[in-house]
Formats: C-alpha cells, sequence, structure tokens
C-alpha cells in the first residue's frame, strides 16, 4: 500500500434555486369561498329577525276579575239636632220605619247616664226574650252549612232587635226628663236604612266617579255614643232604595266584553255574598269605567263606601293566539251598500271617481280585500283607497260617498299563503301573555291556521317562503 493518502475532496458547485412560482388552486380557492360564505351568514343570520310559525287552535284563558269599586246609593244625610251629648237608639245597618227612634241629643249628659245605668239591669221582659228565641229557632231550620256567613247575619239581626226592645223598654222613662234638660229626641222622617256619620261622598254620581277617588278614599266620621256633638256634625243618613251600584275601574276593552254580557254575577270578598248585576260603560273624563246596578243586598252593604268584588266569567273559551302575534293597522270604512260584486275578486270592489290624464273624470271599479265588516261598514286597506275620494253609489243608492272615516283594529298576519296576510281578530279576553279570539267570523281566523308568532318582525305582504 502507498503512503499517499486517498483524498475525499469532491467538487460541489454553487446551488442555485429556483424562482417561487404561484399556482392557481382551485380548491384551496373553493375552501376560502366557502369560509367567507360561512361567516357572512352566520352575521346576517344573527342580525336578521326570524319568523316563527304558530298554530292557531282552541284553548280557554283565565282571566283576573277582581275589581276595586265605590258603592252609589240613594241616601240622605241629617246634621245633629243640637249641641249635646249624643246617644243612638237605631242600630246601624237596619232598616226603619217612618217615626222610629234615631238618636237624641242631651245638653246635660243624664240620658247617657241613666242609659248605661239601666243597661246593667235586665231590660228584657220574659216576652221579649221569647221573640228573641223564636228567631233562633227559624234560624235554626233555615240554617245551610254552605252559607256559614248567613250566620254573621243572624248574629246582627239578633243584636239589634235586642237593642230595639231595650230601648223601647225604657223610652218611657227617659222622656220623663227631657222637658227640663233640653234633650231632643229625633225620630226618622221617613223609613229606610239607617248609616251612622258621613264620608262626604252622599252626593256621588256614576258619571262623577274619578280614578282619584280611589287613591284619596275618604273615610266616614262616625259620632259615637256619648260624643259631644254640634249643629254643624252629621248625625245619620237615610238610604231610602235596594237599588244602588257598585262602580269599578277597568281598560276601555275590558268595559266593551262586560257590557257585551250585559249581566254579570257578581261576588262581594268581605263576605262571599253573590248577586247578580247589570252592566252600563261609563266613558268619564278621568277614563273608563263599568257600572254595575244592582236591586237587593243594599242593607247588607250599607255601611260601606268601598267595596272588592269579583266578576263570575269563569274560563273563556275561543281560539288562543299569543299576544306577540297581534298588531294593530288603521282601515277605511265604506258603506256596505256602496259594494259591487267582481269576476276577479271574491270580496267584489268599490266604483271610484277618477281623472284621466286631461282630468276628465272617469269611473274606475276597484278590487279590494275586505278585512272586517259590521252591521253598517266594509273596513278596507287604506293602501288601496285615499281619503277624499268619492265612492259612486251602484242602482238604488242615490248618493256619493266621501272616503274619511277609519278606525283602527286588531290581527294577526297569517301564513297560509305563503306572505303575511293581515287578518283581523275579535278579542274576547286577554292576560299578559295570551288572547281569546272569536272564532267562525267572516273574515277572521280559523282553527289550525297558522300565524306569524312575533308581529313586529314581517312587514304586511311580505313574501314568507316561495
Amino acid at each position: 500500500m502507498s503512503g499517499k493518502r486517498r483524498s475525499n475532496i469532491s467538487n460541489i458547485g454553487d446551488y442555485q434555486r429556483k424562482p417561487i412560482r404561484f399556482r392557481f388552486n382551485v380548491g384551496f380557492c373553493f375552501l376560502l369561498f366557502l369560509l367567507a360564505y360561512m361567516i357572512i351568514y352566520v352575521i346576517m343570520s344573527l342580525r336578521a329577525k326570524h319568523i316563527v310559525s304558530y298554530e292557531v287552535t282552541k284553548g280557554s284563558l283565565s282571566v283576573s276579575n277582581i275589581y276595586e269599586g265605590v258603592a252609589i246609593r240613594q241616601e240622605e244625610s241629617y246634621p245633629c239636632a243640637g249641641t249635646g251629648y249624643l246617644n243612638f237608639f237605631a242600630r246601624e245597618g237596619e232598616h226603619v220605619a217612618c217615626n222610629d227612634l234615631i238618636y237624641s241629643v242631651d245638653g246635660s249628659g243624664k240620658i247617657g247616664e241613666m242609659i248605661s245605668s239601666q243597661q246593667e239591669d235586665a231590660l228584657l221582659s220574659e216576652e221579649d226574650l221569647a221573640q228573641i228565641q223564636s228567631q233562633a229557632i227559624q234560624f235554626q231550620k233555615e240554617f245551610d252549612r254552605t252559607q256559614f256567613y248567613s250566620v254573621y247575619g243572624f248574629r246582627d239581626q239578633v243584636a239589634s232587635n235586642a237593642l230595639k226592645l231595650s230601648n223601647y223598654n225604657m223610652l218611657d222613662q227617659l222622656q220623663v226628663i227631657s222637658g227640663g234638660d233640653g234633650a231632643n229626641f229625633v225620630y226618622a222622617p221617613k223609613s229606610g236604612i239607617v248609616v251612622f256619620g258621613s264620608d262626604g261622598l252622599e252626593g256621588l254620581r256614576p258619571e262623577n266617579v274619578t280614578k282619584e277617588l280611589f287613591e284619596e278614599k275618604p273615610q266616614r266620621r262616625v259620632p259615637q255614643t256619648g260624643e259631644l256633638v254640634s249643629e254643624e256634625d252629621t248625625a245619620y243618613k237615610l238610604i231610602d232604595s235596594e237599588n244602588w251600584s257598585v262602580v269599578i275601574p277597568v281598560d276601555p276593552q275590558r268595559a266593551t266584553q262586560l257590557e257585551e254580557e250585559k249581566y254579570v254575577k257578581v261576588r262581594f270578598l268581605k263576605n262571599q255574598y253573590e248577586s247578580w248585576a247589570k252592566v252600563t260603560t261609563l266613558f268619564n273624563p278621568d277614563g273608563t269605567f263599568v257600572q254595575l246596578d244592582f236591586t237587593n243586598s243594599c242593607i247588607t252593604f250599607a255601611s260601606d263606601r268601598f267595596l272588592s268584588v269579583e266578576i263570575l266569567l269563569g274560563q273563556q273559551e275561543g281560539l288562543k293566539v299569543p299576544n306577540s302575534a297581534i298588531v294593530n293597522k288603521n282601515l277605511y270604512l265604506i258603506p256596505i251598500e256602496y259594494k259591487m260584486d267582481s269576476k276577479n275578486s271574491k270580496d267584489g270592489g268599490f266604483m271610484v271617481e277618477s281623472f284621466d290624464e286631461e282630468g276628465n273624470p272617469k269611473n274606475v271599479f276597484r278590487d279590494c280585500k275586505i278585512y272586517h265588516s259590521d252591521d253598517q261598514f266594509f273596513y278596507v286597506d287604506s293602501e288601496v283607497f285615499s281619503a277624499g275620494e268619492r265612492i259612486i253609489p251602484p242602482e238604488g243608492v242615490s248618493e256619493e260617498y266621501v272616503i274619511s272615516r277609519m278606525a283602527e283594529v286588531s290581527g294577526v298576519y297569517n301564513m297560509n299563503k305563503g306572505y303575511a296576510d293581515f287578518t283581523v281578530i275579535n278579542i274576547l279576553y286577554q292576560n299578559e301573555e295570551y288572547s281569546i279570539v272569536k272564532s267562525n267570523t267572516q273574515y277572521g281566523l280559523s282553527e289550525y291556521d297558522f300565524i306569524v308568532l312575533n308581529a313586529d318582525s314581517v312587514k304586511p305582504d311580505q313574501v314568507l317562503y316561495e
């Protein structure tokens, strides 16, 4: 082997980099386009109002029917007959006849002392006790356990009779001292229900009831037995009729619903007593009220000015619609006798006075959709007609009709035809979430119709799906 070392050196040339050239990649571009589309779609979806449908079905609705009302009666106040100490001989809330003793005013106070002393002794005779016992036996025979509140009425009746019998027994003795001590005995000028004191609302009329009255609630000033009074004080008042009313504040829609009933059953929460009342709507300057007229039970609530009542209407049934689906719309009113039939429209239309390009008048038949009707008018779209347009009368009608009257109606957007079709509804009852709508109306909703759940998410006649 030679001593020369083998060299492993090789010739390495300089590496020249090739220039980078962009090559068009279809798959990559498609992915970028798809990503951009998805981002834009998500953003638009988040910003867009989603149209959700709701299927109309029959249902019921529990409506709150408890109200606070003010009692209005035929009552007359009487001032105290002089200055002195007051002593009552009639019981509040009882019916007195003409010339029955009501109270006395005694300047010396001796009548009150005599009454107090004699009340310690038995002032009821055996005949009086027998009369009260007879009333108790009769009540026991007629007592109904389901109407326990009648016990309280019987209790008051017995107490009233006992007081009256006791007063009559001592009356002869009391009148002996009335001559020289300035005592004055006052008798009822007419028959009626006795209520002591006054609250200043004896002359209140239903048309004068205001919401402020329920906020203030004037209290009755009741003079007490033995109290020193003057002629400026009111001693008592007489209610001379069983016809009386309770006025309750309500919203206009509720007032209309109650008036349609004409008569409603009312429960008084004070004692659960129930009675029928005639309904009258009052549109006072301060708001809407309902007047409930009664022909009985006045004596039961004679001393009450403000009463809590419940109107017993039960659950209301009809088509159940969410309140979010309800929207209001203004429609023109055209008398029903002006409508003409049309081959192009099932609802018909109206002949309208128009003008050509030269300003000459001509009659044009205009088809339209009728949204609602009543005994006098058709309700038509305000975008099809304009205020001031003249409707040409058909045969048998003598005068033209100038479009001017409008009415605001409630409705929903029906989705059955693929677009937001405004449909008028007749709301019977309503709470915070749902409304009960009258079914089987000519232009209204039917069961199983689909409506837009959120009315503010669409526009009238907007296409919802192809």
